[in-house]
């Protein structure tokens, strides 16, 4: 039976002294010793003219002793003596912050009254959520389960402080493994596909994995407990896995071997390949180049290969005429830039810059594809994510785990900037993106060099939510982050906690209690701040219901990677089943494998209806390749004498 306002016992009293009075803000109360609140319980206080709610956040238990000497004297010095024959006077004296008054105004102290456990009633009044959770029709995320005192009660945040436009962001913090960071931001985001109101427009998710296959399962489910299944339930979530990924991964060095984890026989073709070509990497050539090499000279050339060469029909001073859409095509322009001024007597000046910028970019420029190879073509043509097709509660999972620093940083900066130019333009196909990024340690630290990846976290996080781009964001230390990144994150969620970290500044406003709970939470219970409660409160939150990235590779495990022809018939296979295996090898044999390669591309991102025909059409027709020596075409050749045994006589 639910309990109602009035039916809730009595647990304790307000009590103040004149050396611990009760403010606005913070009142104690004592209770008998058996009592079933503790640290993080929501609590009630019913005056005459007031109500009160408020969370606990110390206790300390003492008796009518004055020091611990007298103790020790009445035992004789015996600790394992028998209890004296007069039990002694004990008090629990609890400490708790205001949550909410009622009436607000005007502001008062606390009053002397009796206190009881909060209702589920209660919970949604003193955490302010009875703005957003309870109207019609109701806009509110749920985040996880209040438990304590026998009191379970759903945990709301207002969309509009979690997504925009009056806050935005969302950060999670606690030890890696334990704290479950990524199993908390996927259920929150699985909450709010489900609860966002489609009236504030349409929503989709872009999520870098970073850690080996911690996102690489989305789409499949997983198996959930009964108190899992309670949980969702009460939440009013449905327990199902992302009906709508799609997957991106680079190649690796091979060209067609996709770099993931996600390549399970059973998983194929659900990958698609993340490719690119000069002119989706010269715009951010600043994240791959070396700043102390790269000079204020260089990047007036930079710009001017960007406005002026590629992608734009181009006639050198030597009357040599340069369609440049590619890094092969660039290397072409730069062999006759520095041909046409040695034949023009040795000059040292090209269109202002001097030869030995020109080299200098050009060094650094035709090593990207080598440094980046899988990621960055020396083909004009790429594969990307559907920029201005984006569509409603659709999860795009961009799959870097095996990609080195330098391509993590391209692609992570790449994709972001690209999201924000589309949402300021609003044709991307959706109002709102969130973008989830784990290790903010490692992509916007606190202190070192500044860098091109952290100056656009900082932006996102600062002018993010004006266009509807949020940012989830999750790292082991909060202090070791930029402390602009975090401190815009309108929502905070703290993990279990390392000590060490809880004793740096940023954690002084928490209790020493608090502190000590946040350093023994077990998996699946976190803190969480908002901007509507005006203090942290704990929550419970189910297991998501996606497959985790442990068990994912456990019941999908990798295929090792295979040799070129047999990798092309393992993607074309992908697309089309009924493609022959020997077929596609008889069309590859002899090929140059960036060839094969450009095919192959362009019919995983076609995806046409006969699968081998357009894959055939667009490798060409053979080229038989002729050797020094061999005859030309039509040339009447006489047959060979065919020979058993050459010392024969």
């Amino acid at each position: 039976m639910a309990l109602t306002r009035d039916s809730v016992p009595v647990i304790g009293r307000v009590v103040a002294t004149e050396t611990l009075p009760a403010s606005p803000h913070q009142f104690h109360f004592w209770t008998p010793t058996a009592t079933p609140i503790g640290i993080g319980a929501i609590v009630r206080v019913d005056g005459e003219d007031r109500t009160v709610f408020g969370v606990v956040l110390d206790a300390r238990a003492y008796s009518d002793l004055v020091t611990p000497l007298h103790e020790v004297i009445g035992a004789e010095g015996d600790p394992g003596a028998a209890a004296p024959p007069t039990r002694r006077a004990e008090i629990r004296l609890w400490t708790a912050a205001v949550l909410r008054q009622e009436p607000e105004e005007p502001l008062q102290p606390v009053p002397l009254a009796r206190v009881r456990l909060a209702t589920p009633a209660d919970v949604t009044l003193a955490l302010r959520m009875d703005a957003y959770a309870q109207s019609e029709p109701r806009s509110a995320i749920p985040v996880g389960l209040y438990a304590a005192g026998g009191t379970r009660a759903p945990v709301w945040l207002d969309p509009d402080f979690l997504l925009g436009p009056e806050s935005a962001h969302l950060n999670i913090n606690g030890v890696s493994g334990l704290a479950t960071k990524t199993s908390a931001v996927l259920f929150l985001l699985s909450a709010v596909f489900q609860h966002f109101p489609r009236g504030k427009g349409r929503i989709a998710a872009v999520c870098f994995n970073v850690k080996g296959p911690d996102l690489g399962f989305l789409d499949r489910p997983a198996a959930l407990t009964p108190q899992d299944l309670e949980m969702y339930a009460a939440l009013d979530v449905a327990p199902e896995p992302f009906d709508r990924v799609r997957f991106y991964a680079p190649y690796k060095a091979d060209g067609v071997n996709l770099n993931t984890l996600r390549t399970h026989p059973a998983l194929a073709g659900s990958v698609e390949p993340l490719v690119w070509g000069l002119r989706e990497v010269l715009d951010y050539s600043e994240v791959l180049l070396n700043r102390d090499d790269i000079d204020a000279k260089a990047d007036a050339f930079l710009d001017f290969l960007a406005d002026r060469v590629v992608g734009k029909p181009f006639i050198d001073e030597w009357g040599g005429r340069h369609a440049v859409e590619s890094f092969g095509d660039l290397e072409r322009l730069f062999r006759a830039i520095f041909d046409g001024l040695e034949a023009a007597g040795g000059r040292d000046m090209w269109r202002t810059h001097h030869v030995a910028t020109i080299r200098k970019v050009r060094n650094r420029l035709m090593n990207i594809s080598t440094r980046c190879k899988g990621l960055v073509t020396d083909d004009a043509d790429g594969n990307d994510l559907p920029f201005g097709a984006f569509e409603d509660r659709t999860v795009y999972v961009v799959d870097v785990a095996g990609v080195d620093q330098l391509g993590q940083d391209l692609v992570f900066t790449r994709v972001v900037s690209k999201l924000r130019e589309h949402l300021e333009r609003r044709d991307l196909g959706v109002e709102h993106v969130v973008a989830f990024v784990d290790e903010l340690n490692k992509y916007a630290p606190a202190d070192g060099p500044e860098t091109y990846v952290r100056k656009m976290l900082l932006d996102l996080s600062e002018r993010g939510r004006y266009l509807g781009l949020v940012l989830f964001g999750a790292q082991q230390f909060r202090s070791q982050v930029h402390r602009r990144v975090v401190g815009n994150a309108g929502t905070t969620v703290y993990g279990r906690m390392d000590m060490d970290e809880l004793a740096t500044p940023g954690y002084q406003i928490l209790s020493p209690a608090t502190k000590i709970k946040l350093a023994t939470l077990p998996k699946g219970e976190l803190m969480v701040r908002h901007p509507h409660f005006t203090q942290p409160v704990f929550v419970r939150f189910p297991r998501p219901a996606s497959l985790q990235g442990r068990q994912g590779v456990e019941q999908f495990p990798p295929v090792p990677d295979v040799a070129f022809d047999d990798a092309v018939v393992r993607q074309l296979a992908a697309l089309d089943r009924r493609v022959p295996a020997a077929r596609v090898k008889d069309l590859i044999a002899d090929r140059r494998e960036d060839d094969v390669r450009r095919a192959l591309l362009a019919t995983r991102r076609a995806r046409p209806h006969d699968v081998l025909a357009f894959f055939a059409a667009r490798l060409g027709p053979a080229v038989r390749r002729q050797t020094i020596g061999d005859p030309a075409p039509g040339a009447d050749v006489a047959p060979l004498r065919t020979v058993e045994d050459p010392y024969a006589p």
